[in-house]
């Protein structure tokens, strides 16, 4: 079931006792502290972990202009861009591993690199209706845990959803992991010194 940015939003604010909204722009105080934080909380929790549905990789276009100094490339971030993962070149068999791999800095929203054709692998912000359900109860967790100082000004219970929701980004996680193939060691030179 596709959920909004509102519902939830209204389900937190149900945990706490408090009447779920219908808008952000309401007018009511429920709202207007949903409307401040849910992009904070939302945005910070998604770029917490890399999300096997938040997670995708981008060809970047090069730039006009070469930065200022320690690399010779500049490339725009994805405007869903979030946080980066890895870059690497775009071409499988490079010395540099597809995708990953190769050093670069981010400035002022551009990745500097020394490499010609990259691909970025970063994390990305989806539309609420692409959250899977394990991730809308952790979100939702979350945003109670958030919620509740300016809404009860109860400091014994904030701290329990802090914990709570602590736990269930730790749930979430494990089932995102679960839906992939577990990571493997490459080019580890203990091995390669086994022969």
């Amino acid at each position: 079931m596709a959920v909004s940015d509102i519902a939830l939003c209204g389900a937190a604010l149900i945990r706490l006792g408090a009447e779920p909204i219908t808008a952000f722009e309401e007018g009511t105080a429920e709202a207007d502290i949903a409307g401040a934080l849910y992009p904070i909380v939302r945005d910070g929790l998604l770029s917490a972990y890399p999300w096997s549905f938040a997670t995708a990789q981008r060809a970047l276009a090069q730039l006009s202009g070469v930065p200022v100094a320690d690399f010779a490339f500049a490339y725009p971030l994805p405007p869903d861009f979030l946080r980066a993962l890895s870059l690497g070149h775009g071409a499988r068999g490079q010395t540099v591993p597809a995708g990953r791999g190769a050093e670069y800095r981010i400035h002022e929203r551009r990745i500097h690199t020394n490499v010609e054709m990259p691909v970025l692998t970063y994390v990305f912000r989806p539309a609420e209706s692409g959250f899977p359900p394990y991730f809308d109860k952790a979100l939702t967790d979350k945003l109670s845990a958030e919620f509740c100082l300016p809404i009860t000004e109860n400091t014994a219970r904030a701290d329990l959803l802090q914990k709570l929701a602590g736990q269930s980004f730790q749930q979430a996680k494990t089932a995102d992991a679960q839906g992939q193939s577990p990571g493997r060691i490459e080019d580890f030179a203990l091995i390669d010194a086994r022969g």
